[in-house]
């Protein structure tokens, strides 16, 4: 049951919107000014605050103020009840942080509608959604419903790419991003002489293509699929609508797209600062997780283009982990024996043992 507090001075009013509420199975706790709404929303953490303007001893922004102030009730959803009409004063609840405000006097639709209607958006704000398939398509059915869109993402399809097939190439507009139902991607970049760099790998749960949507610029990267993949495509103008249409859907696509942005940065730092050695052990243990499983199928010149380095150079570290034991080659294909100690060698760059 969703508890929700009242705040409200007029006795009448209070009586009435807490019958209201509780006839609607919330638990409803009420105040009759300010101050106690503020004790009773830290003791209490209401899912919800529904709060008069005009009260004795503190009025409602003075509330909002103070309770948006504290970690444990920032989040709560805060409505507004208020007998003024004056934009100004709406638009200095709403500028305090208010998520919605009902003109007294209402009726009881339109209060139960407000409180619904935020109840929805704080759940899909704080839903957490899974990294695959069902997770994707759980997340678009509850934006189709929160948002009245059932167009949207219609046109998604599942598209089959062979192993070594073009996705997209850099240069390209972006019309569509992309989501991996199965198998694995490479994003690279190629210089002026070139030369490529492998700057990430998808797998299954990974979005891709979405940073140029976000840009407005063409594809700064080309994508190839390293094994037989299924990829879901989905249209530049849905993924637009999903985070353009309201804040509580943009928080949590964005919570979905951004779950590769620290692996890039760490990418990143450990290019400019890490030694071949390191670098090696690293692309070695991201293929290792990308299979789920001890053989590692990749060409030396992938291996080498996700290392920044020359081919030389790789085989000559894959040399010395076949050494240390760390991992066995045969037939071209590398098998990670040890991960602990490529990880090991990440973190310390260890001498071998």
């Amino acid at each position: 049951m969703k508890k929700i507090l009242l705040i409200e001075d007029n006795p009448e009013v209070r009586e009435n919107t807490a019958e209201i509420l509780t006839l609607a199975s919330y638990e409803v706790h009420t105040a009759e000014n300010g101050k106690i709404g503020v004790e009773l929303a830290a003791r209490e953490r209401p899912d919800l605050i529904i709060c008069d303007i005009m009260m004795p001893e503190l009025d409602g922004y003075g509330v909002l103020h103070i309770l948006s102030k504290k970690p444990e009730t920032a989040s709560i959803p805060f409505i507004f009840l208020t007998a003024k009409t004056e934009k100004t004063d709406i638009r200095k609840g709403m500028t305090l942080g208010a998520d919605d405000y009902l003109t007294k006097p209402f009726d009881d639709t339109d209060l139960l509608n407000a409180v619904e209607t935020r109840l929805k958006k704080i759940s899909l704000l704080k839903k957490q959604y899974t990294s695959d398939a069902s997770g994707l398509d759980q997340f678009i059915s509850d934006a189709q419903k929160f948002l009245n869109l059932e167009d949207l993402c219609k046109d998604r399809k599942v598209k089959s790419y062979k192993k070594k097939a073009n996705i997209y190439m850099e240069g390209e507009m972006p019309n569509a991003f992309f989501f991996v139902k199965s198998g694995n991607v490479k994003a690279f970049r190629t210089n002026a002489d070139g030369k490529e760099l492998i700057i990430s790998l998808y797998k299954e749960g990974d979005f891709f293509g979405y940073e140029s949507i976000l840009e407005n610029s063409n594809y700064g990267e080309s994508t190839v699929a390293l094994e037989d993949s299924e990829l879901t495509v989905i249209p530049r103008h849905d993924f637009l609508t999903l985070l353009n249409s309201h804040p509580e859907i943009s928080a949590s696509f964005v919570s979905i797209l951004c779950r590769k942005i620290s692996e890039k940065e760490a990418q990143l730092l450990n290019l400019a600062y890490n030694s071949v050695r390191q670098r090696t052990a690293e692309a070695l243990l991201r293929i290792h997780d990308l299979k789920e499983k001890d053989l590692v199928t990749i060409s030396r010149d992938d291996l080498a283009k996700m290392v920044g380095t020359a081919s030389e150079s790789v085989i000559r570290v894959l040399s010395d982990f076949r050494e240390e034991g760390i991992i066995s080659i045969e037939a071209g294909k590398i098998h990670v024996l040890h991960a602990n100690k490529l990880e090991q060698v990440v973190k310390w760059n260890v001498a071998r043992n």
